[in-house]
């Protein structure tokens, strides 16, 4: 199968949406088939220098910097897609390189699908500070993209949910990205990797470690963490919390734990390795979030792959996916995130590993990869069913436009070597016409 990944944001950029394209891209080639990623110029690449990425010339995009808008080099993306030879394309987000997706989509005669990862009423107000585009209006202009696709992906329950709300009348399916088990099971940290970290970061061996990892923004929340850490505190003061990670909130984070009176207790890391990510979850006793924004978040697969209980805001996603205390601790309201990181520091049991092992099947890569191909094939034999259907149409089109160009008072047909006139009325015909219009 010849498959087009169209996104908007991919690596050198970070972010969930890059990392679960290059999930799906690594375990589709692993079962054999080819993937062209279609996705917009950075800087710091060399645009030609993988002829499977395809980088259509961009700007930054006005209201995310650090994101980019595709803004011309269309038609020549359309004649590399027919070049290729696709038989699907799959759009992972919603702005010029998703409506470049499904334009080509249709011209190709190929199914789309498309994965919805983002919870835009959470991100509006970065746009001209929500003056443009206010919550309310992000169903009617998502229903608008979703009506040309041929099926949604979901990365979780919450997003089925969610464009369920907005009315999107297209097949959805539920199916939650999943991460590369060897990048966080890493046999080859050993506990005195683990205690060196920990030394590093100023944690006495008999503290326990929270720790935040995320790109620090305000949607993730991660104020509200500062806020009921310090209330911890005040019960139990053998604990740190890292906060790992860069962005544009960092400063405020600083700001607070200063206010709060907490500075001592909290270790701001910066930007960390992606090779480092899997020791900092190890050496960590619980991965926190209170980001109620996330439609999946990978750092909590990433947290359970590395052996790393959780403590989160709880929504349906998570509630499937944290079935067993030895996983990690829920919580439903922000005033209850204190008491929740008590609880877990008391009562989480150690991981099972026969548990352990049936849940790390179920959010590997390897399972996500697979549950896309199935889709991707109903869609195209659905495709395929409908082109059928169409030339069928076509044909019926024909005989019936036949039978109405012939003169209207007669029908000439053969019988038994004969011709008998076969006499018809203009009420008869004009109702095959207003049959015809119906079924057109």
């Amino acid at each position: 199968m010849r498959i087009g990944l169209f996104t908007d944001t991919y690596f050198p950029q970070v972010s969930g949406v890059a990392t679960s394209i290059r999930t799906l891209k690594m375990e589709l080639e692993k079962e054999g088939h080819s993937v062209f990623i279609f996705t917009t110029t950075d800087k710091d690449v060399n645009r030609y220098e993988d002829w499977q990425i395809i980088r259509i010339p961009s700007v930054p995009f006005f209201a995310f910097k650090d994101r980019r808008f595709a803004y011309r080099g269309f038609s020549k993306a359309l004649e590399i897609a027919r070049q290729y030879q696709l038989d699907i394309i799959h759009t992972q987000t919603e702005f010029s390189l998703g409506l470049l997706g499904i334009w080509i989509a249709r011209e190709l005669k190929i199914p789309v699908i498309h994965t919805y990862h983002t919870q835009y009423e959470d991100y509006v107000h970065y746009i001209a500070k929500g003056l443009l585009i206010r919550p309310s209006m992000v169903k009617y202009l998502v229903r608008g993209f979703l009506h040309d696709v041929d099926g949604v992906i979901c990365p979780s329950e919450i997003v089925c949910d969610l464009l369920s709300d907005y009315k999107v009348n297209v097949e959805k399916r539920v199916i939650p990205t999943g991460i590369e088990l060897a990048k966080f099971e890493r046999p080859e940290i050993k506990k005195e990797h683990l205690n060196d970290l920990r030394r590093t970061l100023g944690i006495h061996p008999n503290e326990k470690m929270l720790l935040s990892l995320s790109r620090i923004s305000y949607e993730k929340n991660i104020q509200a963490v500062l806020k009921s850490f310090a209330e911890v505190l005040k019960e139990e003061n053998q604990v740190k919390l890292v906060v790992a990670g860069d962005g544009p909130y960092l400063d405020s984070l600083k700001e607070q734990a200063l206010e709060l009176e907490i500075q001592d207790s909290v270790i701001f890391t910066g930007m960390i390795a992606p090779s480092e990510t899997a020791l900092y979850y190890k050496a960590a006793d619980f991965f926190i979030s209170a980001s109620t924004s996330e439609t999946q978040g990978l750092t909590f697969l990433e947290s359970i792959a590395s052996g790393t209980p959780v403590i989160a805001h709880g929504n349906p996603y998570l509630d499937n996916l944290i079935n067993d205390k030895m996983f990690g601790t829920l919580y439903y309201v922000d005033s209850d995130l204190a008491g929740a990181i008590l609880e877990a520091l008391l009562v989480t049991p150690d991981m099972n590993q026969l548990k352990l092992a049936d849940k790390l099947y179920e959010i590997s890569a390897e399972n996500f990869g697979k549950r896309v191909h199935e889709f991707y094939l109903d869609a195209i034999i659905s495709n395929n069913f409908q082109k059928e259907l169409a030339k069928e149409d076509t044909v019926g089109k024909r005989i019936f436009k036949t039978v109405l160009y012939l003169p209207q008072k007669v029908v000439a047909v053969p019988v038994k070597g004969s011709r008998r006139m076969l006499k018809t009325s203009k009420t008869k015909l004009k109702k095959i016409k207003d049959y015809w219009k119906e079924v057109d």
